[in-house]
């Protein structure tokens, strides 16, 4: 298709200069072949250089290029041209998140929520190297093996009402990645865990929208994870306050 050009109407904002965000029309070649990525790229190469986004790997894996694409959260190396042609294609920062400049967001508050689940495995004893390592069954592998897969794009934040009525809530992505270190059975750390998760910012406000879920470009479940959380956390409560100190 000789000649033909696609529309992106992009979200620009340069703090200290403007006062509210902004929009921008380009105008790129349309290649069948190039997803919005590709076009940004083309942008800021050939056109406007001072337009500023993140982006890293291009494959769908750093999770860096999370952005609006015409009122959607998506990766913007994932999503064709061709899936918008010939319409104009709107393209903003994630939603939720205060803006640094132009399409780049402000990570703080995901990262610090993200810490506080401890996303990592917790061992209260180590064993001896010459032990060997740490085994799993397929069956302690597949309980918490899809939520392995998140790749903190944040797409789930910009599209959760919780998150965006009430900045205060941990989140999707952090609740998941919480709930897959306490399922993973070399980890030991469920308790510290569970104190946060459990919190009143915590996987109650969550009211089960679903959204996270419909978004996550990496087909992990956020909404059944908080859902999960729930049960555990009710039935510890129930164990605590029903069993014997040494049946719990």
């Amino acid at each position: 298709m000789n000649g033909a050009t696609a529309t992106l109407n992009i979200t620009r904002y340069l703090p200290g200069q403007d006062q509210i965000p902004r929009s921008q029309s380009y105008s790129v070649p349309y290649q069948r072949d190039w997803v919005i990525l590709d076009a940004l790229n083309y942008i800021k190469d050939h056109i406007d250089g001072t337009l500023s986004y993140r982006w890293s790997c291009r494959m769908g894996v750093c999770g860096s290029c999370g952005m609006m694409v015409n009122g959607v959260p998506k990766l913007t190396c994932a999503v064709f041209l061709r899936d918008f042609y010939p319409q104009e294609i709107r393209i903003e920062p994630l939603v939720n998140f205060p803006i640094i400049r132009d399409l780049v967001i402000d990570m703080s508050d995901f990262l610090d929520k993200l810490k506080s689940v401890k996303p990592w495995i917790i061992r209260k004893t180590e064993k001896q190297i010459s032990e060997g390592e740490y085994l799993q069954t397929p069956e302690e592998l597949s309980a918490y093996q899809q939520f392995t897969q998140c790749i903190n794009c944040m797409l789930c934040y910009a599209a959760c009402p919780v998150y965006g009525m009430e900045p205060e809530f941990l989140g999707p992505a952090a609740i998941a990645l919480g709930y897959r270190y306490n399922q993973d059975s070399r980890d030991q750390g469920k308790e510290s865990r569970q104190a946060v998760l459990g919190s009143h910012e915590g996987i109650w406000q969550c009211t089960f929208v679903g959204e996270c879920t419909e978004v996550c470009p990496k087909e992990v479940d956020p909404a059944a994870a908080i859902q999960r959380s729930k049960v555990e956390i009710t039935k510890d409560w129930f164990k605590s306050v029903l069993l014997p100190w040494g049946q719990r």
